[in-house]
């Protein structure tokens, strides 16, 4: 072989070698970019009891804390899912859900864990989808002068939403400020509940407040007021912070307890909901891909 046919030879192949070279980097710069693409699915709960279960079937799974609040970072279904352990109660969860928006830009947001019931038709194990979710907390009270008593079946609903200007003074704040859930993520919970056995799924109305409420017919004005299913602690702030950032939002609520029909705390129950959000989670990221 003379000198100037092995050049072009050797030409040749290191052209092939370097295009074949440049195909594996594109197909690994695809793939990255692709990885890069999926936003996560947020899952959070308040407590360990509502939050563990679920990144116990995550893969893949690393760490990570932010203040007080811990990430479970891994995938379901090779998808990226985050499993948040908030902390009870509305600030720590609204925080929690800034602080995961701003680090993590989740396509959606699922609050989930346990909750009392508030409608006598629903029982232990049941589930509420939160079709809205409302701050039961934010009231304003009616005026009484100094030995006249506390009467709170007079307070009266303040929207935190309704201005910029003082709540406290403005007749169009007067109003219960609901948060819809996502409709896409909604039907995801619809489409597998029929594989739930432990009770009925239902829509309905989550409220929310840094209130424990043990007063049975104090649950019963709320129900009749503001047609809560279920109170928890949680829910409406999730929503807030979700809606301030234009990210789809859905609570979850199991009733693990029901004082206005005599059913009595199951701690069992957030195990439960986290196997049902697990199947939700898995739909959803079908209806994504």
């Amino acid at each position: 072989m003379n000198k100037q046919l092995r050049n072009a030879m050797l030409a040749i192949i290191t052209v092939l070698f370097l295009s074949i070279l440049a195909g594996c980097n594109s197909s690994v710069q695809s793939e990255s970019n692709k990885s890069e693409e999926q936003q996560p699915i947020l899952i959070q709960g308040p407590m360990p009891i509502e939050a563990e279960k679920f990144a116990d079937r995550l893969e893949n799974v690393k760490e990570e804390k932010s203040g007080t609040f811990e990430f479970y970072i891994g995938t379901v279904d090779d998808y990226p899912v985050i499993v948040a352990k908030t902390g009870k109660g509305m600030e720590n969860t609204a925080a929690a859900t800034a602080v995961a928006i701003e680090k993590y830009d989740p396509a959606a947001i699922i609050n989930q864990g346990t909750s009392g019931g508030h409608d006598p038709d629903l029982h232990v194990f049941d589930i509420v989808l939160g079709k809205r979710v409302t701050n039961i907390g934010s009231l304003k009270t009616s005026h009484k002068e100094d030995g006249e008593g506390i009467d709170p079946t007079t307070w009266i609903p303040m929207d935190l939403m309704a201005n910029e200007g003082s709540a406290g003074e403005d007749p169009d704040a007067e109003n219960i400020r609901y948060f819809k859930g996502d409709e896409d993520l909604l039907a995801a919970a619809n489409d597998v509940k029929d594989e739930y056995t432990k009770g009925e799924v239902v829509e309905g109305t989550i409220g929310s407040a840094d209130v424990w409420n043990n007063e049975v017919d104090r649950i019963q004005w709320f129900h009749e007021k503001y047609g809560t299913s279920v109170e928890e602690m949680e829910g409406a702030a999730g929503a807030q912070i979700a809606k301030a950032y234009d990210v789809p939002f859905l609570g979850i609520r199991i009733l693990s307890n029901n004082k206005v029909n005599g059913g009595e705390y199951n701690p069992n129950t957030a195990e439960a909901n986290q196997e049902y959000v697990y199947k939700v989670v898995k739909e959803y990221i079908s209806t994504i891909e």
